[in-house]
């Protein structure tokens, strides 16, 4: 089936298109010249744009450089992408230029064209007027901020928020379940099972506000600081109304950065911002651990709770079912930490006034925040939800640790105590039948001391 095409010029001449898509010169010029790889620019990033396109043409109506009819047209157009249309018109890679030009300017394009669908007797040129007030240099550290904070509020946040609201409930469940504790992988003293739980419900409640402080640089804008920060082509106002239009637009808190040199430079708000996701994956990474350790068994592990059994876990061994949502989690927290470093490597690269790394940036960053967002859900509805401890099997892990001995220190001292642990595990004795046997206390006076629920 032969392809038809239509002729688009930019300035370095004419271009043939696929007369069944909507994108220009430019976008055609950067789908040939970099096929490198399968990744695509983010959804998040085309949304936006389409966001701060529709925000640049009112501000810019507001300034009074643009008519109301193309502020209505490229209006619409930016609606329609924000609902969804025309998602096949964003073909470009990740591995393109360093400032993400060909992303801004296949925005631009496909917004003129489809201005040019709905009104064909009034011009609208990508850059003259999708673009005016702005340059890509300062467009895509806009569009990279709004994205990210969308990201964070919509999706992390509220998976986080439900993380923690869970472990909280496991919480309150558990409060009078006792259990050994373990330090260095070995018995150490008692301890509630819902204290173990509130460590991991505070690692989410600490991580929740982590990443909210994180939020806050990334509420600046560039837009308006044009090619290098100096404003250029830009009109007085129309940073500041832009920011506002935003924020209107997406119901999230943005402001105008105040210095624009830094705006486009620098991207330790990312940095930073994944710094918090990076925590995140951190904990998460230690909670599916210690999940999965706990649950291991069923016979021949730990053993201390259940998980649910979602599918089965081996094609040779028949009835094995595995910890799948912990290891999800595990490797989602690998991923995380991996895209950290090359957000950390990419902002290192703001060489005089741009940093041009930044669609690498912008793919790690949503990439983790995706992840992270859709991987907690996950880990509650299908593991979290249902784990219950075992009774049974933490007071028999309880009955028999050594580590009890160490409530007998304030009574028979340090030294005494351990040869008392020391000669039950070499004689397979209970810790209460090696203290009577070394004669440092007697029965009546082991069990007034040794409590467990006394030492949690």
């Amino acid at each position: 089936m032969s392809i038809e095409y239509r002729e688009s010029h930019d300035a370095m001449g004419v271009v043939l298109v696929p007369a069944a898509h909507l994108w220009g010169a430019q976008t055609q010029r950067s789908y040939q010249n970099f096929a490198i790889g399968i990744e695509t620019m983010p959804t998040e990033i085309i949304r936006a744009f389409a966001v701060l396109k529709k925000a640049a043409a009112q501000a810019n109506l507001s300034c009074g450089k643009l008519d109301s009819r193309r502020c209505e047209l490229i209006s619409t157009a930016c609606d329609e992408i924000l609902s969804g249309q025309w998602p096949e018109e964003f073909p470009l890679k990740v591995w393109q230029t360093g400032s993400g030009t060909q992303s801004n300017m296949n925005v631009n394009e496909v917004v003129a064209q489809r201005c040019a669908m709905l009104d064909p007797s009034l011009p609208i040129h990508p850059n003259d007027h999708v673009n005016m007030s702005q340059s890509s240099n300062d467009t895509f550290p806009t569009a990279l901020h709004i994205a990210a904070v969308c990201a964070l509020e919509e999706r992390v946040l509220p998976a986080l928020v439900l993380l923690a609201d869970t472990l909280r409930q496991l919480e309150n469940e558990n409060q009078d379940v006792l259990k050994i504790g373990r330090t260095h992988l070995q018995d150490a003293v008692p301890i509630r099972f819902s204290q173990e739980i509130s460590g991991w419900r505070a690692m989410a409640e600490a991580s929740e506000q982590y990443i909210r402080s994180a939020l806050e640089p990334l509420r600046e804008l560039a837009l308006g600081g044009t090619a290098v920060g100096t404003g250029l082509n830009c009109p007085a106002g129309f940073a500041e109304k832009s920011a506002a239009l935003v924020s209107q637009l997406t119901g999230h808190d943005f402001r105008t950065a105040p210095n624009k040199f830094h705006a486009l430079t620098s991207r330790d708000a990312a940095v930073f911002a994944h710094g918090a996701l990076k925590a995140l994956a951190a904990d998460l990474m230690k909670i599916a651990n210690d999940v999965r350790w706990l649950a291991s068994g069923p016979r021949c592990g730990l053993g201390e709770i259940s998980i649910p059994e979602n599918e089965p876990g081996s094609s040779i061994m028949p009835g094995k079912v595995n910890p799948t949502q912990c290891e999800a989690v595990t490797m989602v927290a690998v991923q995380v930490m991996g895209n950290d470093d090359a957000v950390g490597f990419a902002a290192s690269q703001g060489n005089f006034e741009l940093n041009v790394f930044l669609p690498v940036i912008a793919y790690n960053f949503l990439q983790s925040a995706r992840l992270l967002a859709d991987v907690m859900e996950s880990f509650v509805k299908n593991c979290l939800v249902g784990l219950r401890p075992n009774r049974d099997k933490m007071k028999e892990y309880l009955d028999r640790s050594l580590m009890l001995v160490t409530c007998l220190t304030p009574s028979i001292g340090y030294e005494n105590a351990a040869k008392a642990a020391h000669l039950a595990h070499r004689e397979g004795l209970t810790l209460k039948e090696a203290v009577l046997q070394c004669g440092f206390l007697s029965a009546e006076e082991f069990d007034r001391v040794v409590d467990p629920a006394k030492m949690v």
